[in-house]
């Protein structure tokens, strides 16, 4: 029985909190801290409500202000910290968890406010930091980066003798009923579709143009739809801890009417994150869009449809090649029905809990800095279908990705 810090009182922050309170028997004492308390206050008296949990309090926290998050940790005492707030603050919640000797997690990777860059030489940067602490940092435990990334750690452990070409396939096949709404916090979302993507081939990045490379792809209980490459987190961990990935690849989907959204708002600047000044106030455009846009915690009600995320491999096993996928389909409305937020939310919120489990547990464990692929991929495995996800697998098929 632990103690558990969450930070964050968004869409993801309200699953990881319904998940931990369903589990008293390892969170026995929950925190939910953010900005905005007053978000905290209504995710912890729906989910003690809905789970019986007792024990789940709440606290105001600049995730910024190191001395602030500091005194809250010392104050609360927890074992964990679960980062589901910005990836801004990645590096911010890192220090006062090493200056605390709290261990540490997230769900992405850390991204300066001023540029659109997002990759783990930063957080990596905290290796002998976090070993000479003797604390744990685990980076990237959502859907993608997270179970995407256990994914392929079964798939070599488990399948292949070498993977030779990795594509991550993420493919929303719901309809929330909005003209235009991102599933997770616009800012992010944005940013990171519309910079240039790039994926891993015979040793080296290659950099597309937004959007450049589409293909028609199948899903399950989904159908065909519209993906394109783009850049993601665990690519580069990935190709790191598979030295012997030739390609490796992310696909996401977007319908034709999102992207001349998109478009729309790229052209008339809003997408901008230089600060401009308005009526004598320095705003960022982006910032404020995402005021003015649909809060994605606040779409579930209506989303009808499912979310179908999951790796397409192909290597070589024995010597001989051989093709494998592995998945998961989450529908949005059972997402609702259990936690009051939609699928996309939900699975990032699952995986973040069973991955804060597998430490709490001792089933993962280490000093130092790792993402999710390094440890034992089979005890989460076996936990995120009982806590939501179930996931399946297929073997020597047409895995239809060039």
């Amino acid at each position: 029985m632990s103690k558990v810090l969450i930070i964050g009182a968004g869409g993801v922050g309200r699953v990881v909190t319904y998940k931990c309170a369903q589990h008293p028997e390892v969170f026995s004492e929950i925190m939910l801290a953010s900005r905005t308390v007053s978000k905290c206050e209504v995710i912890a008296k729906d989910a003690m409500r809905d789970t019986g949990h007792t024990s789940i309090q709440t606290a105001a926290i600049d995730a910024e202000n190191v001395p602030e998050l500091v005194a809250l940790i010392r104050s609360f005492q927890p074992k964990l910290v679960i980062h589901v707030a910005l990836p801004y603050q990645d590096l911010t919640i890192m220090d006062a968890c090493l200056e605390t000797g709290v261990h540490y997690m997230d769900t992405a990777n850390y991204e300066p406010k001023d540029e659109a860059k997002f990759e783990y030489s930063w957080q990596w940067a905290y290796q002998d930091r976090f070993k000479e602490k003797g604390i744990l940092a685990l980076l990237g435990c959502g859907f993608d980066p997270g179970v995407t990334s256990i994914f392929t750690a079964r798939a070599a452990k488990h399948h292949f003798d070498e993977i030779h070409y990795l594509d991550i396939v993420d493919c929303n096949g719901g309809d929330h009923g909005k003209a235009f709404a991102t599933n997770f916090n616009p800012e992010i979302n944005i940013r990171e579709i519309t910079q240039n993507g790039r994926y891993w081939e015979n040793g080296k990045w290659v950099e597309t143009k937004p959007f450049e490379i589409k293909q028609s792809l199948n899903y399950p209980n989904i159908g065909a739809r519209n993906s394109y490459v783009l850049y993601h987190e665990e690519l580069e961990s990935l190709v790191k801890n598979y030295p012997t990935i030739k390609r490796a690849r992310f696909w996401m989907t977007f319908g034709d009417e999102y992207l001349t959204h998109l478009r729309v708002i790229q052209n008339i600047g809003m997408a901008g994150i230089a600060p401009v000044i308005y009526q004598g106030q320095e705003i960022i455009p982006l910032q404020f869009l995402k005021e003015v846009l649909p809060d994605p915690g606040d779409l579930g009600e209506n989303y009808v449809g499912e979310t179908s995320i999951g790796c397409r491999i192909r290597g070589l096993k024995d010597g001989k090649e051989r093709t494998y996928y592995i998945w998961n389909n989450c529908k949005h409305q059972t997402a609702y029905d259990e936690t009051g937020t939609q699928g996309v939310s939900y699975t990032t919120g699952v995986p973040a809990m069973t991955g804060a489990m597998m430490i709490l547990n001792g089933q993962w464990s280490g000093k130092g800095v790792f993402n999710v692929e390094e440890f034992n991929p089979d005890p989460f495995l076996e936990k995120l279908g009982e806590h939501g996800l179930p996931w399946e697998e297929e073997f020597d098929i047409n895995l239809e990705v060039d």
